[in-house]
């Protein structure tokens, strides 16, 4: 069976596969390569409401083995195709991302699909999973960057959404195979699952084959709910380092908001690179912070804005106080200039992002879950177009900027000093 894409296999494909998988399918003229995301309904959020873990110790539990193949067997196999691999636990779904050769797509197939309907999950395994997960939640202390955020994560958004997929020390030292087999036999299911495609692939062959590969695959799914709500406000961590980093997020739209693209490039205009308001602003004018940058994070229900500021501690206090004024003067609008740099920026964005095949099996996976539907490339870049400098400026006229939430680690406490808009 062929996966060589030709230029007349173009248009994005939404199939419904009979195990109740979705499979959205990207082909790409004049590539070698097909990317593929699986997203299992098997993220942090899922997890018991004792904790979690389970999501981040099965997301290493995947690579040993499956298909009756153990680690070895199954490792090789892959390799012999060149199909590169990884995962990632995620808030609503454990992913898996792999690339390989569109020609090699027919072979790996029964060996990736393997992986979420015949994981082997084997014994002897767990020391070694428990231990990597461990030694990655342990790593967070040595990067002071990625935890502030993390930390401002679990502060700014409700219970169990929070979550950032490292797990909790006490389940990943507790959980046992046991536990693990039911939440994959419970929680891996096809209901809720979605296979993404981008590449040299065709994609009516491939929905065939996976037809008939996960026939046996069958489970039902069940939405995580909101447990407790977000705890915001500020916190410290104290540690004894050269720098404070600082966390600020305040809400933004979710992914289907009509508002969520008009967020993307007020958020540009104020984290766009070298250009944007908050680089000039604190480390070109001011020479405050080593860096400073923000993102918009658009989610299916929920949506928020983090700024990191890394900083010595003599100007920490200043730096989180003139990054809240940058922030709250989007209020009153945008030049033409600003404007043009952000629409251009993101276009850019647009353009890297389709000559990568496996951000697009990315986003229109994302696309597919957040949405319901998926973008092309095209589809995109007309709602950019879309937008006039007159529509931003409403948009942002009207924008609340009323609360801010605040994390920091280092050795000295800036949030209790800068707690509120300015």
């Amino acid at each position: 069976m062929d996966y060589d894409a030709s230029p007349a296999m173009t248009g994005i494909r939404t199939i419904n596969l009979g195990c109740g998988a979705t499979l959205v399918v990207e082909p790409i003229p004049n590539v070698a390569s097909c990317a593929m995301s699986w997203l299992v309904p098997l993220g942090s959020a899922t997890d018991s409401a004792d904790g979690d873990g389970l999501a981040t110790m099965l997301s290493e539990f995947i690579f040993r083995g499956a298909g009756g193949l153990n680690s070895r067997e199954h490792s090789d196999a892959l390799d012999r195709l060149g199909v590169q691999r990884s995962s990632q636990v995620l808030t609503y779904h454990l992913r898996l991302g792999t690339v390989l050769l569109g020609s090699r797509l027919a072979e790996a197939l029964p060996r990736l699909s393997a992986m979420l309907s015949e994981p082997m999950l084997p014994d002897e395994a767990l020391h070694a999973v428990r231990r990597l997960c461990l030694q990655a939640l342990d790593s967070l202390e040595d990067e002071p960057q990625r935890s502030v955020m993390l930390q401002l994560r679990e502060r700014h958004l409700a219970s169990p959404f929070n979550r950032h997929g490292y797990g909790q020390r006490e389940i990943l030292e507790r959980c046992s195979i046991q536990d693990l087999r039911d939440a994959w036999a419970e929680r891996c299911t096809p209901a809720g699952a979605i296979i993404a495609a981008a590449g040299a692939v065709d994609c009516d062959a491939m929905a065939g084959q996976l037809n008939e590969l996960m026939s046996g695959w069958s489970g039902a799914h069940r939405e995580p709910v909101e447990t407790s709500p977000p705890v915001r406000g500020q916190q410290h961590h104290e540690q004894d380092t050269a720098q404070v980093h600082i966390g600020l997020a305040y809400d933004a739209p979710h992914e289907a908001d009509p508002d969520s693209m008009l967020e993307r490039v007020a958020v540009a205009v104020l984290s766009g690179g070298a250009s944007g308001r908050l680089f000039t602003e604190l480390r070109q004018k001011r020479s405050l912070c080593y860096s400073v940058g923000g993102s918009f994070y658009a989610g299916k229900d929920r949506g928020l804005v983090a700024v990191y500021v890394g900083t010595t501690p003599q100007r920490a206090r200043e730096s989180l106080e003139v990054c809240k004024d940058e922030i709250q003067r989007l209020q009153e609008g945008v030049s033409d200039d600003e404007f043009k740099r952000a629409v251009l920026g993101l276009k850019s964005h647009l353009i890297m992002q389709g000559e990568s095949t496996a951000a697009r099996a990315a986003a229109i996976g994302q696309d597919q879950f957040r949405l319901g539907r998926v973008r092309s490339l095209g589809d995109l870049a007309r709602q950019i177009d879309a937008i006039s400098v007159d529509q931003l400026n409403t948009y942002l006229g009207g924008r609340d900027f009323s609360e801010f939430t605040i994390a920091s680690i280092g050795p000295v406490e800036v949030a209790a000093q800068a707690a509120g808009p300015s």
